[in-house]
């Protein structure tokens, strides 16, 4: 075999070697970068659905009742209340015009959260969700979801405003403080997981 023709061999082998070279490096490189991107800039959580134009928020007190609580719904409500964030989301906290240690509020229009709300009653066949392990049931009112606790020793109600998109978001922060102030109630709904 002359020269020329292991020539043209070896140069036809490290023009393969090159492409399937090629045809591996290039879409690992892509998968590398899209991995490093996504780790560098992490998705938001979904923002409430509001106009495109943003609208003054109210920072006037929100209005909620306060109805009495006994002596261990009231320690278990404070220590509650000491335990939720400044903000839900970009959304900050707001005054109550009533049972400033039992209830709070976040944005405009408010999302409120109330502690020692009486248990809801509910068919045994409707569904509960239980959001970062605690078991919650959802209530429709036309203007509202509402969200109550039903495995906690003390019922709390987070009340999610229509024009914020997936409630159920809206309640998963409250519930790490949840767990952290508010024992576990002896019996729970079927579904909760206990």
């Amino acid at each position: 075999m002359d020269d020329s023709v292991k020539a043209r061999r070896s140069d036809r082998t490290t023009r393969q070697a090159a492409i399937w070279a090629t045809v591996v490096a290039v879409p690992l490189t892509a998968l590398i970068a899209v991995v490093a991107f996504s780790r560098l800039n992490p998705a938001e959580p979904a923002a409430p659905s509001t106009s495109a134009t943003p609208r003054p928020q109210s920072t006037s007190p929100v209005s909620m009742a306060a109805p009495p609580l006994d002596e261990r719904a009231a320690t278990v409500c404070r220590a509650l209340l000491s335990r939720l964030p400044a903000q839900l989301r970009d959304l900050p906290q707001r005054t109550v015009t009533g049972g400033h240690e039992q209830n709070a509020a976040y944005g405009d229009p408010a999302i409120t959260m109330a502690c020692g709300i009486p248990l809801p009653s509910f068919p045994p066949t409707d569904i509960v969700y239980p959001l970062d392990r605690v078991c919650w049931h959802a209530g429709d009112r036309p203007d509202a979801t509402v969200w109550t606790t039903v495995d906690r020793e003390v019922p709390v109600q987070v009340t999610v405003p229509k024009t914020y998109d997936e409630p159920g978001q809206w309640v998963i922060p409250f519930s790490a403080p949840v767990i952290a102030a508010v024992p576990s109630a002896k019996t729970i709904p079927t579904g909760c997981g206990g």
